[in-house]
């Protein structure tokens, strides 16, 4: 029996054009992420270090971009919230019939425009028991780590926790771990229609 649900939040609550942030980076000569810019990039999402040092890394790697120009590119990939699933999740909330937290890989500058943008997300923000952000956590998905805190830091029991992501190697990896999962594709599924969806697992 479910109990607890836990959800992803990028292509899960919030729109993202996941091209978005190489196509304009592509402007600046950027053609690329080098194995090191993959290792910055993880770095920053668990808050590991600085948005001013991560910006600098960046701005030595290409000369002509600016801050201004790389945190555009950056944050090009969010898009916007649809206020359906904020309905959903409100509802959910209402009834209390599952512990709710979210759980997302994500990093200071993409909540910043977040929160400048996005005017439902403290309302959004209220409808969980816990909200994780990988940045302020210092953990991030896939790494089994991350769902082991969850796990531990709530008392809960694998197999009635139920997680929603729309990255297929995130879910795999919470499934080794014995939980239930759902790989969400943002091109074809919506997450309010969960209850129909995997109607099986309710």
């Amino acid at each position: 029996m479910i109990k607890t649900l836990v959800f992803d939040f990028g292509d899960v609550f919030l729109n993202l054009d996941k091209k978005a942030t190489a196509l304009n980076l592509a402007k600046f000569d950027l053609l690329d992420f080098t194995p090191e810019m993959w290792d910055i990039n993880k770095k920053y999402e668990k808050g590991l270090m600085s948005t001013e040092s991560f910006i600098n890394f960046y701005l030595e790697e290409k000369k002509g971009l600016t801050k201004k120009s790389f945190v555009d590119a950056w944050n090009s990939i969010l898009i916007d919230f649809p206020k359906h699933r904020l309905d959903f999740i409100q509802n959910l909330k209402k009834k209390q019939e599952y512990r709710l937290i979210l759980l997302s890989n994500t990093n200071d500058l993409h909540i910043k425009w977040v929160e400048e943008n996005i005017p439902e997300y403290p309302e959004f923000k209220a409808c969980f028991d816990q909200f994780y952000l990988s940045h302020e956590i210092n953990y991030r998905k896939p790494d089994a780590e991350i769902f082991k805190f969850v796990l531990e830091e709530n008392n809960l029991i694998a197999e009635e926790t139920f997680f929603i992501d729309d990255t297929e190697e995130h879910t795999i990896s919470a499934s080794k771990l014995g939980l239930k999962v759902w790989h969400l594709d943002p091109n074809k599924d919506d997450i309010t229609e969960l209850f129909n969806k995997k109607s099986d697992l309710f």
